[in-house]
């Protein structure tokens, strides 16, 4: 009888072990049901099962205290819900920190202290006396002052729509092609004086688009106001009460508006924007700190870590050695990827701030998580936010309002921003190679492959890789053509 007494208790131990791990409490109604049957057999004494209930319910000392196992999985499978992978993340960039400070101190070894800011100021100037980009920059006032006039004389009725929309088309025009054309064929500029000013050139045309078409809607709202009042047979009153301090068109038809949203951090305009209520002197001395350091961080990386590796690709190139070609390829994409965040940060969240707080501007939302991408188009939709709000009031939306598809309107958008990445390169460079154009058109069926194939993290590092691969592409093959037009043929005619 104690043999059987003694496997029936194994038995009940084995039953309710394993029902508490199926359950993850400790026993339960189930566990408690097998243990009364085995008792009821004869195999126990009937007081053990309620001895076991008692000692499952509040956890006392006995075979319970042996159990060490239960339903669960591996941190690493997706199931397991687990997400705290700081430490790994740590991991990583202690070991980016160590690769690159390798690679940092190789380049120190092989070519010397490269740095040189005087060699710098070159890159602005050929002449000390001559400023060509700087006195671009202030013509550029003359572009906008004829906008406002031509909208003054608009909100009046002095012009008609047809010749106001002919005389902006004029005026818009001439933003993008007279800068162009001085960039072009005057000598003295350079290619770097030339990218300043076009890219002025191009946000006073983004911007003087946006000033025109909310001022076009601004009209028309009130044309169909007073319209709306005269078949009432009430007096227009301008609309409904506005706050104190609301400016209502066409008083924002002055100097002081204008100016202020050409140096506005925003490409759209509007007659009333949301304003901070003071400058925080911490934070903007916070971001002006920021400016200053890391463009002289930008410029030594480019100086001491760039530029090397881009002439030590050429030879490849010439000889069109494919292997070396990739080496190199990989060797640049670090120090250009590197130095495209610091850009990145240096510009949206630096100086854009910084601007934003000089200017008491409150939108400050100049980026999102564009670096949790798991799609291309998240990505484009997020890194560059005042670009991407323009494209979608004033290009996208009127595409769709009129008719078009969705996808003819994302493909329309993508052709504008190629077309000025390919401005913005060619024209200073006197070249005309489409490799930028062609880089942001891919980008299209770039995006329906990564949407169709991969998902989530995947994605996400399709993204990534497409950042870190796809940019360092195009500089090499812009520094290829440059080198073999600028220095090869002369080197011929030599």
């Amino acid at each position: 009888m104690s043999d059987r007494g003694g496997a029936g208790g194994s038995r009940r131990r084995r039953t309710g072990s394993r029902t508490s791990g199926q359950g993850g409490g400790g026993g339960g109604p189930a566990a408690a049901e097998e243990v009364r049957d085995v008792g009821a057999a004869g195999d126990a004494p009937a007081s053990a099962p309620e001895k076991d209930k008692d000692r499952d319910a509040d956890g006392g000392s006995g075979s319970w205290d042996l159990r060490c196992h239960r339903l669960q999985d591996s941190l690493f499978s997706s199931d397991s819900g687990f997400s705290n992978y700081r430490g790994i993340l740590n991991w990583c960039v202690v070991m980016l920190i160590l690769s690159n400070a390798r690679l940092f101190l190789e380049n120190l070894i092989k070519y010397g202290i490269l740095v040189d800011p005087i060699q710098v100021v070159s890159l602005f100037l050929k002449d000390p006396y001559s400023w060509p980009a700087l006195c671009l920059i202030i013509v550029a006032n003359a572009f906008a002052v004829a906008a406002f006039h031509v909208e003054k004389r608009l909100a009046v009725g002095a012009l008609t729509e047809q010749a106001g929309l002919l005389l902006h088309t004029l005026n818009l025009v001439t933003i993008l092609c007279f800068p162009a054309s001085v960039a072009f064929l005057l000598e003295s500029i350079t290619p770097v004086g030339s990218v300043l000013a076009l890219t002025t050139y191009t946000i006073l045309f983004l911007k003087l688009f946006s000033y025109r078409h909310v001022n076009l809607w601004c009209r028309e709202h009130r044309a169909s106001a007073k319209a709306k009042a005269a078949s009432t047979g009430k007096k227009a009153n301008g609309g409904a009460a506005q706050p104190p301090g609301t400016v209502s068109y066409p008083d924002n038809l002055t100097y002081g508006d204008l100016y202020y949203f050409l140096f506005a951090p925003t490409l759209c305009y509007e007659l009333n924007f949301p304003r901070s209520p003071r400058i925080r002197k911490r934070f903007l001395l916070r971001r002006l700190l920021e400016m200053l350091f890391f463009t002289q961080l930008q410029v030594g990386l480019i100086q001491q870590w760039m530029v090397p590796t881009i002439q030590n690709s050429m030879k490849p190139f010439k000889d069109m050695d494919y292997s070396r070609i990739i080496e190199r390829l990989l060797k640049l994409a670090v120090p250009n990827h590197l130095i495209w965040l610091i850009f990145f940060y240096w510009l949206f969240h630096s100086c854009l701030n910084a601007v934003a707080e000089l200017m008491q501007f409150g939108d400050r939302e100049f980026y999102r998580d564009w670096w949790n991408s798991e799609s291309v188009t998240y990505f484009w939709q997020n890194w560059n936010i005042p670009v991407h709000k323009w494209c979608l009031r004033h290009f996208y939306k009127p595409m769709v309002r009129r008719g078009y598809s969705k996808w003819v309107a994302r493909t329309g958008v993508f052709l504008a921003s190629a077309f000025f990445h390919e401005y913005l390169v060619s024209i200073p460079l006197r070249m005309f190679r489409l490799w930028a154009f062609t880089g942001m058109m891919a980008q299209l069926p770039l995006a329906w492959i990564v949407s169709r194939f991969f998902r989530g993290n995947y994605g996400n590092a399709a993204v990534w890789l497409s950042l870190i691969i796809g940019q360092p592409v195009a500089v090499l093959m812009y520094v290829h053509d440059y080198y073999v037009l600028h220095h090869e043929a002369l080197a011929a005619e030599a």
